[in-house]
């Protein structure tokens, strides 16, 4: 899986760290198609909106942020049909952005 960095400035709201923010391949073909802005969706798993998770994922990702010992994972409904996941690791050192046909 090949995987393009992403920047994105830290702001107040953001309840941790990405470590290094990449996008595989097949989000940065959307992006350079115009089909998809991953900015957004970034700053809301940042800010621990999990997306389209049920209660049980949300509450590991809830218990994960605390604890510090387990991924954070989001899935986001763009448009009807295309998604989006970002997973952040375990020891918050790498936040890649990706299509769920990538994972």
């Amino acid at each position: 899986m090949a995987a393009q960095a992403l920047s994105i400035s830290q702001t107040p709201s953001l309840r941790f760290s990405p470590g290094q923010v990449v996008m595989t391949c097949g989000v940065d073909d959307l992006v350079q198609q115009g089909r998809l802005n991953p900015t957004p969706y970034l700053r809301r798993h940042l800010g621990g909106d999990w997306g389209d998770l049920d209660d049980s994922d949300r509450r590991q990702n809830d218990a994960a942020l605390k604890s510090g010992e387990d991924r954070l994972f989001s899935s986001y409904e763009v448009t009807p049909g295309l998604k989006i996941w970002i997973i952040t690791e375990w020891d918050r050192s790498v936040t890649t952005l990706l299509l769920p046909s990538e994972y």
